[in-house]
């Protein structure tokens, strides 16, 4: 048997892992969006398609864009709509997801937004909130967020903070799972890192061997001029 592509597996360890340690965030700003029933959403970099799928249960028409080929694989899988790049501005959508996105990224998404469209960016929220940050050594604090805001153009709408814990059943698949997010995608000996995190996660390992990181998420939401 052919061994499955290094890529793909870290697309589905996110997928199967780690992708749903983001459910509260997802969910808390589509309750403040009202997202619903007539409403169209596109997702940047929206992984194996998981925020897509649960605005899509609350009748919203969803489309994602996901660069990795591997991640966009698996939200197809899930019957998703998901692109290489950003789709025209023929329709536009209401409300952009772009979580954690670089100004280039985000800026070649706005066209396809309509004036007035909600625009959501999320982050870490204050440092000594949030568990993860301390293990993987670092992540989009709120100044980076604010300046995305200002660069981009938009206008700020509001923000809020939500509960997000990651809870997995081992440190195996804490690792694993962590390894996912691309955080440590540039290091130049993958095998050590695993090591260090690894080492990292034991303080935070229960008795039961389950590891619980908790951590505060800040999401900022603004509006397309």
């Amino acid at each position: 048997m052919t061994p499955m592509p290094t890529t793909t597996l870290v697309a589905r360890d996110w997928a199967e892992i780690q992708e749903r340690m983001l459910v509260p965030l997802y969910e808390a700003v589509y309750d403040r969006l009202e997202v619903g029933p007539g409403a169209r959403l596109l997702g940047l970099g929206c992984g194996a398609g998981l925020a897509l799928l649960l605005a899509q249960r609350r009748g919203a028409a969803v489309t994602g864009v996901e660069a990795d080929a591997a991640r966009r694989a698996l939200a197809r899988e899930r019957l998703l709509e998901v692109r290489a790049d950003p789709p025209s501005a023929a329709r536009p959508y209401d409300v952009l997801l772009a979580f954690s996105p670089g100004s280039r990224a985000l800026a070649g998404a706005l066209p396809a937004v309509r004036r007035g469209g909600a625009v959501v960016l999320a982050g870490w929220g204050p440092p000594e909130r949030c568990t993860v940050p301390a293990v993987l050594g670092g992540g989009p604090s709120q100044r980076d967020l604010d300046a995305l805001v200002a660069g981009a153009g938009l206008v700020p709408d509001g923000s809020g903070r939500v509960f997000c814990p990651f809870g997995y059943a081992d440190v195996d698949s804490a690792v694993r799972g962590l390894l996912s997010t691309g955080l440590y995608d540039s290091a130049s000996d993958p095998a050590q890192v695993e090591k260090e995190l690894t080492e990292a996660l034991h303080p935070y390992e229960r008795p039961d061997g389950a590891v619980w990181l908790p951590n505060i998420f800040r999401y900022v939401i603004a509006r397309v001029r």
